[in-house]
């Protein structure tokens, strides 16, 4: 049963494409995906063990058609033709020079955002990392919690080939009880390399340097 705090059918639909369907289906990949609730939000993809990931849900996004931004680092984007990609895919470079920071800086789009009715959702990997770590970096609740927007759990399944996005969660800034229900929105989630996966918990609340799956 969806843990879900919205609705179905959720009310923002994409056509998506059907080679990128395809290929996941010759992949064996299934995807569980009804729209999103809204025009703005933060997906948080977990887990992240793998450089496969990228390339999963890459494809996975291409399949439903959904466009999303995400976090990355800004050396990433210096570098010729892939620079280029990673902007096309969606991605915003960290520029840690900002004096919001990443965090403030991508609320206050997001405010912008809705406030023109306009799309703007971010995928991030809050693990930031393929390694193991003691729990999750705060970028992604953070960014949630300051631009009032739903956060929308990406549950990955590599046993099963299973992506799964259908529960959205209104926060309510108590980190606590947050994780608590972040933490049974995403029970189930096994990654390519399970031993690598955090623990669903605060890291700490410093601001990210990533959160992101392009490491």
């Amino acid at each position: 049963m969806s843990r879900s705090d919205f609705s179905r059918p959720f009310p923002v639909q994409f056509a998506g494409s059907a080679v990128a369907r395809w290929l996941l289906r010759r992949m064996g990949w299934t995807v569980h995906f009804e729209g999103l609730p809204g025009l703005q939000g933060v997906l948080a993809v977990y887990p992240h063990t793998s450089n496969w990931d990228f390339v999963v849900l890459v494809i996975v996004k291409w399949a439903v058609g959904i466009p999303v931004r995400f976090w990355g680092k800004d050396s990433l984007f210096r570098i010729p033709l892939f620079g280029r990609w990673l902007r096309w895919l969606g991605g915003i470079p960290v520029e840690r020079t900002s004096s919001r920071g990443v965090v403030g800086d991508t609320a206050a789009r997001m405010l912008d955002a809705r406030a023109q009715g306009e799309y703007f959702w971010l995928a991030l990997a809050p693990e930031g990392t393929r390694k193991r770590i003691p729990g999750w970096r705060s970028g992604f609740y953070r960014t949630a919690v300051q631009a009032r927007v739903p956060l929308g759990l990406v549950k990955v399944n590599y046993p099963r080939r299973e992506v799964t996005v259908q529960e959205f969660l209104i926060l309510s800034g108590d980190e606590v009880a947050d994780f608590a229900r972040i933490a049974t929105g995403l029970d189930g989630a096994v990654g390519c390399r399970p031993d690598n996966a955090a623990p669903i918990r605060l890291l700490d609340t410093s601001v990210p340097r990533t959160e992101t799956i392009v490491k």
